[in-house]
C-alpha cells in the first residue's frame, strides 16, 4: 500500500468504526433532507470531519471536494493546520491535488440499517485519476486502485468478469430517485436489460455497485445522475481491474455527466447497444 492510499485506509477505517458505534443507536442520528429522497445525517458530516482532518494532517496542500461540504483547504497557523470552506468559483479549473470524497455513500441504507453503504475517497492529480479506495466498514472490506498498478479487495488482486453472453449477466443499477427527470427513459432501458440478461441488481450504493462489478459479482453497471463523489474512486477500481467506464454514448464525459456504463469490453459494447436507441 503506497503511502496516500495508507493515509486514505487511516482516514476510512477511522470513520468506520465511528458508524459501525452509531449503528448501535439509529433513532438518536438526526436526519436532514436535502432534497426530496435526498437525505444527509449527523453520521455524513462527523465521517466528512474525520476524513477531512487526516488527510489535511498529512497533506495540507491538497484541496478536497465532499458529498456534504463542497470544497475544502487547509493553511498552516501556529496552532497547527486549519481547514476552511472554499467557494467553487475560486477554485482552480484543474487543482493539482484534488480529492474528491463521499463520506457516507448509501446514506438511506445506514439509516435503515442495511449494510450496503461505504466511504469513498479518490485522488486526482492535474485533473486525471491516480488513487482510489473504497471502504465498507459492514463488511470490513476494502477495495483500493492506484493508476497502472491494477485493483485489490482486501490486499488481493481483482479483475472484471469474463463473460462476454449478455445472457448469462448479471446487470447492476441505481434508481434515478433525487432527479427523476430521466425515469422514463430509464425504466425503458431497464425493461431492455431485464428482457435481455441474467437480471438487474439495485442495492442503493454507486460505489459499492462499481466495486462489486470490479471483482466479478457483477458483469456490468449503468446508472444516470450520479455525482463525481459517488463514482470517481468506484471507477477507477473498475479500469484497473480491466472494466471500461463511459458515459450513456459510450464518450468519457462520465465523471462531468454523471451518466455512467461500465463493464468488461464485450459487454459495455452490448450494453451500449441497448441503451442508444432510448438516447436522444
Amino acid at each position: 500500500m503506497n503511502p496516500i492510499l495508507n493515509t486514505a485506509f487511516k482516514a476510512a477505517r477511522k470513520a468506520g468504526d465511528m458508524m459501525i458505534r452509531a449503528s448501535a443507536n439509529l433513532d438518536a442520528v438526526k436526519v436532514d433532507s436535502k432534497a426530496f429522497n435526498d437525505f444527509v445525517s449527523d453520521i455524513d458530516r462527523q465521517s466528512e470531519s474525520i476524513l477531512l482532518d487526516t488527510l489535511f494532517y498529512s497533506y495540507p496542500t491538497h484541496l478536497v471536494r465532499s458529498e456534504e461540504g463542497g470544497y475544502f483547504r487547509a493553511s498552516k497557523t501556529r496552532e497547527g493546520v486549519t481547514i476552511e470552506q472554499v467557494d467553487a468559483a475560486d477554485v482552480p479549473a484543474v487543482p493539482e491535488y484534488e480529492w474528491i470524497i463521499d463520506p457516507l455513500d448509501g446514506t438511506t441504507n445506514y439509516l435503515h440499517g442495511h449494510p450496503q453503504y461505504a466511504i469513498s475517497m479518490a485522488l486526482l492529480h492535474k485533473g486525471k485519476l491516480q488513487e482510489a479506495l473504497v471502504y465498507a466498514p459492514e463488511r470490513n472490506d476494502c477495495y483500493m486502485a492506484s493508476r497502472g498498478q491494477g485493483a485489490l479487495r482486501n490486499d488481493r488482486r481483482i479483475r472484471v468478469s469474463n463473460r462476454i453472453e449478455l445472457n448469462r449477466c448479471l446487470i447492476g443499477t441505481g434508481f434515478p430517485v433525487v432527479d427523476q427527470s430521466m425515469m422514463d427513459t430509464y425504466l425503458a432501458i431497464l425493461k431492455d436489460f431485464l428482457a435481455k440478461t441474467a437480471g438487474g441488481r439495485r442495492e442503493g450504493a454507486a460505489a459499492l455497485d462499481l466495486c462489486a462489478l470490479a471483482c466479478g459479482r457483477l458483469d456490468g453497471f449503468f446508472e444516470f445522475n450520479l455525482k463525481p463523489w459517488d463514482i470517481a474512486a468506484g471507477a477507477l477500481i473498475v479500469q484497473e481491474a480491466g472494466g471500461i467506464v463511459t458515459d450513456m454514448q459510450g464518450n468519457e464525459s462520465w465523471l462531468e455527466s454523471g451518466d455512467v456504463v461500465a463493464a468488461n469490453p464485450k459487454v459495455l459494447a452490448q450494453m451500449l447497444q441497448i441503451i442508444a436507441p432510448h438516447i436522444k
